[in-house]
C-alpha cells in the first residue's frame, strides 16, 4: 500500500521517528503505550497557546480565535469518526474519565438489579467504572464474555448468552491492548439493541490502526486518546445527541445546559483541539498521496469524510503487511512464529490478519520478560516495554507482565528486520 518514498515522507512528519532526542537512532514500538507526535500537531497546539490563549466567550481577537480553533478542532474529531454532527463530540482529559462520567450519568437510571456485559478483552479503563456501579449498588453484577485462550478472540456466543432483559449497558473494547483482536463491533451492537441497552465502544487501542465509522457501528458511545493518535495527552468522546440532552453528568449550575459544553468539567483546552485537527491534516495529505489507489471505492462518504477513511484504511492494509512480517519473518530471519521459545499471544493465522491490530504480547522460555526488554533496547535500539498494561486480558493468561510491541504506520519492515534479528540472537543462547 505504501512505496519507500511515501514511508520516508511519513516518517519525515515525525520528527523523533528515526532518533530520540539524545540522537539515538532506536525503532519505536512502544506505540500502544503512547505514540510519538506529529510535527504538524505539535506545532498547531504551540501556535494555539501563544495565539489564542484567552479564555471564550470575549469580542476581542484572541477569544475568538480561540473559540475558532475549538470549533474547528471538534468538526475535524466528528469527520474522522463519521458522526454526523460536531456537536455530538465531548473533549475530556482522559478515555478513562470520560467513561467514568457516562458510568455516573447511567448510574442514576439504575434500580440495583440491572447487569453490565463487557468482554475479558478489555482494558480497566472500560471495566474498572462498572465495577465500581456494583460496588455502590447502582447494578447487581458486571458480566465478562469470555476470550478464547487458545487464539485470543471473544467468545461470541458466550457473550449472547450473557446479554438478557436486565442487561442496560454493553461495553467493548474495538480491539485488545493486549493481544490485537479486534471485536466485532456490528454484531454486537445489533445484540444490544434487542434488548435496548446502551452501547460503548473504547476505540482507544485501535484509533491510529484503522477506520471508525460510529454511524455503521451504531453505538451510543465511543471514546479515543490523542496522545495513541499522534498528538498530545486529552480524548474525545463521541455520544449520539438524545443522549447528551437526556443524561445529567456532572456539571457546574452556571455552564450550559446543552450540547457537548454539557458534558465538558471546566474551560476547554483549546490548543488540544488545535493539536487534533493537526492530526486530521495529516492523515488529508496521507490521503491525497494514495487516492488514487481507492478510485470509486469508500463511495458512500463525502469530501473530507472520504478522505480521513481512505487515510485509514489505506494505514490499516499497511499495516496488515507488517504485522504478516512480524509473525513469519524473512528468508534469512525467523519471525516470531518460528522462533525458538517464543510464544505468542492471541491471534497468529495469517490469513485472519484483518481481525488483529499489530499489537503482539509475547513471552520468552527461560528468560525473565525484563530481560528481554533491556537486550532488546541494548542490542537492537528496540523501544518497547515489559510490563502490565491494565489489560483484564492478562489476568485471564495469568501474565500480569508481558512483552508487547505496537506498530503503526511510520514504522517499517526494516525496523521488524533489525527487531526479529536481535531476538533471534537472544533467543539462541538460551
Amino acid at each position: 500500500m505504501f512505496d519507500q518514498e511515501l514511508i520516508q515522507k511519513i516518517r519525515a512528519e515525525f520528527p523523533r521517528a528515526t532518533k530520540d532526542f539524545n540522537g539515538r537512532e532506536r525503532a519505536f514500538f512502544d506505540n500502544g503505550t503512547g505514540s510519538l507526535v506529529l510535527e504538524r500537531a505539535a506545532k498547531k497546539e504551540a501556535e494555539s497557546r501563544i495565539d489564542c490563549s484567552a479564555n471564550i466567550g470575549a469580542i476581542f481577537d484572541e477569544s475568538i480565535k480561540a473559540e475558532e480553533t475549538i470549533a474547528a478542532g471538534r468538526q475535524a474529531v466528528a469527520d474522522f469518526l463519521n458522526a454526523p454532527s460536531s456537536e455530538t463530540i465531548i473533549s475530556g482529559e482522559s478515555a478513562t474519565k470520560l467513561f467514568f462520567d457516562v458510568s455516573y450519568a447511567l448510574g442514576k437510571e439504575f434500580k440495583g438489579t440491572e447487569n453490565i456485559v463487557t468482554t475479558e478483552l478489555e482494558h480497566y479503563a472500560n471495566a474498572s467504572q462498572w465495577l465500581e456501579l456494583v460496588r455502590r449498588g447502582k447494578i447487581k453484577e458486571v458480566r465478562f464474555a469470555r476470550l478464547k485462550k487458545e487464539d485470543g478472540t471473544l467468545d461470541f456466543d458466550h457473550l449472547q448468552e450473557l446479554i438478557d432483559s436486565n442487561t442496560k449497558v454493553v461495553t467493548v473494547t474495538a480491539a485488545s491492548n493486549m493481544v490485537g483482536t479486534k471485536l466485532p463491533l456490528k454484531k454486537i451492537s445489533k445484540l444490544a439493541r434487542e434488548v435496548e441497552a446502551y452501547y460503548l465502544v473504547d476505540a482507544v487501542h485501535h484509533a491510529p490502526h484503522g477506520p471508525i465509522d460510529v454511524q455503521a457501528v451504531d453505538c451510543d458511545f465511543l471514546n479515543f486518546s490523542m496522545y495513541k493518535l499522534f498528538g498530545p495527552h486529552g480524548s474525545f468522546m463521541y455520544a449520539q445527541e438524545e443522549h447528551i440532552e437526556n443524561l445529567t453528568p456532572f456539571k457546574v449550575k452556571p455552564s450550559k445546559n446543552y450540547g457537548p459544553f454539557k458534558w465538558e468539567s471546566g474551560t476547554r483546552n483549546q490548543a488540544m483541539f488545535a493539536a487534533i485537527y493537526g492530526v486530521m491534516d495529516h492523515f488529508l495529505w496521507l490521503a491525497e498521496e494514495i487516492k488514487p489507489k481507492f478510485a470509486g471505492q469508500l463511495m458512500e462518504y463525502n469530501d473530507v469524510k472520504r478522505d480521513l477513511k481512505i487515510a485509514m484504511y489505506g494505514i490499516e492494509k499497511y499495516l496488515q503487511g507488517l504485522s504478516k512480517f512480524a509473525l513469519e519473518g524473512f528468508d534469512d530471519v525467523p519471525g516470531l512464529l518460528n522462533i525458538p521459545n517464543v510464544k505468542v499471544y492471541g491471534l497468529t493465522s495469517i490469513d485472519r490478519l484483518d481481525e488483529r491490530d499489530p499489537t503482539f504480547s509475547f513471552a520468552v522460555d527461560n528468560i525473565p520478560h525484563k530481560e528481554i526488554n533491556e537486550r532488546l533496547w541494548k542490542e537492537g535500539g528496540i523501544a518497547m516495554r515489559a510490563g502490565n498494561f491494565y489489560s483484564y486480558a492478562q489476568e485471564v493468561y495469568n501474565q500480569l507482565e508481558i512483552l508487547r510491541f505496537s506498530l503503526v504506520h511510520y514504522n517499517t519492515i526494516e525496523e521488524l528486520r533489525v527487531f526479529l534479528t536481535t531476538l533471534n540472537s537472544i533467543c539462541s543462547k538460551v
